[in-house]
């Protein structure tokens, strides 16, 4: 290739990607609010104390926005099964941005529920938001009936509730 060749080539190719616009969003600075440790612990402290002044031993388990388990307490005298049905709790509620309960009532209305087996349809699941911001997940599970464990996750969130703004 003659050297008058390869410099148009190189002048057509330079001219292409000059066209194009590069309007990517990988250039910038992305903020994102994280959950502390201390923050989560607490909350599944609340929620635990919570359950334990009704008489209940759970298992309170509380997730980042990337479904990793940050906090899981397991109260004494709780079943074998309590931690996955915890999990898959605050799992469902992370995935929906809501709580557990309120994703099975849709579930019920729908023909054919897309449920994965990392979700469940039971109360017992609530998002942890600051704001519109979604910071993560609790799950608690063990209270006799899925009815009184989401009331226990409320109280850890609600206990929060100024640090969540």
């Amino acid at each position: 290739m003659s050297n008058a060749r390869f410099l148009l080539l190189v002048a057509i190719v330079v001219a292409f990607l000059g066209a194009i616009p590069l309007t990517m969003s990988s250039q910038e600075i992305l903020a994102t609010k994280v959950m502390s440790l201390d923050l989560a612990h607490g909350i599944a402290m609340a929620a635990l104390q919570e359950c334990r002044s009704h008489g209940y031993h759970v298992v309170v388990i509380v997730m980042d926005t990337n479904a990793n388990i940050r906090v899981m307490l397991r109260d004494d005298g709780t079943g074998p099964r309590t931690v996955d049905t915890t999990r898959r709790k605050a799992y469902t509620a992370l995935s929906f941005r809501g709580t557990s309960r309120e994703q099975a009532k849709i579930w019920e209305t729908q023909k054919n529920p897309n449920i994965t087996a990392d979700m469940v349809a039971l109360a017992g699941g609530v998002a942890i938001k600051a704001g519109d911001d979604l910071l993560g997940a609790i799950g608690v599970s063990g209270a006799p009936g899925s009815d009184k464990d989401e009331p226990c996750a409320l109280a850890g969130v609600a206990k929060y509730a100024d640090k969540l703004k």
